[in-house]
C-alpha cells in the first residue's frame, strides 16, 4: 500500500520495511535465546523444512522459470526489509499457537511486526494521540486477574493503527507515540482506557510481500484490531489482538489472526462513543 498520511506525506512499503527490519534488530536478540540448542534439533527442522520444500517441488513440477522467480523475489524481501512483514502475516500465527497451547488463561495471537517497546505512561487513562485524531472515541474498562481469580496489579501496552491504517514510527507524519501507550491497573486488577476505534487497513502491498499476494490474487487486508501486551510479575506475558464484530475480514485476515474468544463486543453510547469491556486472565508461570 501506497498512501498518503493526515500531513500529505507518503507511506511506502520500503519505508516501512525497513523500519520493521531495524526495530527488529534493536528490539530481539534471538540467537541468545538459542544458542544452546543442540544441533541434532537444528538438523531435525532444517531437514524438515527443505525435504517439504522438495516435496512440494516434485509433486507440482516446478520448473526453472519459476524456481528463478523464487530466487529473485526471495532476494527481493530482503533487499525491501519486508521478511518481518512475510514471517509475521504468514508464519507467526501457528508458532504462536504451539507456544501458548498450554494456556489456562485468555488467548492470545500474533505481536505483528509495528511493535515497538517502553512506551510512556498514559495520562489521565487516555492514549496519546493528536488533536482531532479520526476515529470513533472508544472507553475500555476491564481487570487482570490470576486464573484463580486473584486481581493482579499489571499492565497493558497497547498500540494500534490510525483511521488511516498507519501506525507511528512505521509511517511519515506521525508524532513518535501517537496511539501507543501504557496503562496500569489499580491494586483490584480494575483499568480504563480511553483511546479510539482503529480501522481496517490492508498491509503494505508496493513491496515483494505485495508482490505475492497481487500474483496468488489474494486480498491484502487485516479487520481492525487493538494490539496488547499484558503482563504482571509472576505471571506469563500476553500478547494479544482484539477485534471488532462485523468487520468483513475477521473471517479471512490474511494473518490467520483472529480467534473467536478476541472479538470484542462493543456498546454504543448515547454520545457516539463506544465502550467495551474486556478482561484479562493470566497464566502464573511455571
Amino acid at each position: 500500500m501506497t498512501a498518503t498520511t493526515n500531513e500529505g506525506r507518503t507511506a511506502t512499503a520500503a519505508a516501512s520495511g525497513a523500519s520493521a527490519t531495524e526495530r527488529f534488530r534493536t528490539d530481539k536478540s534471538p540467537y541468545d535465546a538459542v544458542r544452546d540448542v543442540p544441533k541434532e534439533r537444528v538438523d531435525m527442522l532444517a531437514r524438515e523444512v527443505l525435504d517439504s520444500v522438495y516435496e512440494t517441488i516434485r509433486r507440482n513440477k516446478v520448473t526453472y522459470d519459476e524456481y528463478n522467480a523464487l530466487k529473485a523475489w526471495l532476494i527481493q524481501v530482503g533487499e525491501d526489509g519486508e521478511w518481518p512483514l512475510f514471517l509475521d502475516v504468514w508464519v507467526e500465527h501457528v508458532v504462536e499457537e504451539v507456544a501458548t497451547e498450554h494456556r489456562e488463561g485468555n488467548k492470545g495471537t500474533i505481536e505483528g511486526p509495528y511493535y515497538v517497546p517502553n512506551s510512556p505512561d498514559a495520562v489521565d487513562n487516555t492514549i496519546p494521540m493528536r488533536d482531532g485524531e479520526s476515529g470513533t472515541p472508544l472507553t475500555w474498562n476491564g481487570t487482570i486477574t490470576s486464573t484463580d481469580g486473584t486481581p493482579l496489579q499489571g499492565k497493558i501496552e497497547l498500540w494500534h493503527a490510525d483511521a488511516d491504517g498507519f501506525y507511528s514510527q512505521f509511517a511519515p507524519g506521525l508524532p513518535e507515540w501517537n496511539l501507543r501507550a501504557t496503562f496500569h491497573a489499580n491494586p483490584q486488577g480494575e483499568f480504563e482506557i480511553h483511546s479510539i476505534q482503529p480501522a481496517p487497513y490492508q498491509i503494505p502491498t508496493d513491496g515483494s510481500c505485495g508482490k505475492l499476494i497481487a500474483a496468488a490474487g489474494w486480498h491484502a487486508w487485516r479487520p481492525a484490531h487493538l494490539h496488547v501486551k499484558v503482563s504482571a510479575p509472576g505471571h506469563e506475558l500476553l500478547t494479544a489482538q482484539l477485534y471488532f464484530p462485523g468487520d468483513p475480514h475477521n473471517d479471512d485476515d490474511i494473518a490467520s489472526a483472529v480467534k473467536p474468544e478476541l472479538v470484542l463486543d462493543p456498546q454504543e453510547q448515547p454520545d457516539g462513543s463506544v465502550a467495551i469491556n474486556y478482561s484479562f486472565v493470566l497464566d502464573p508461570e511455571a
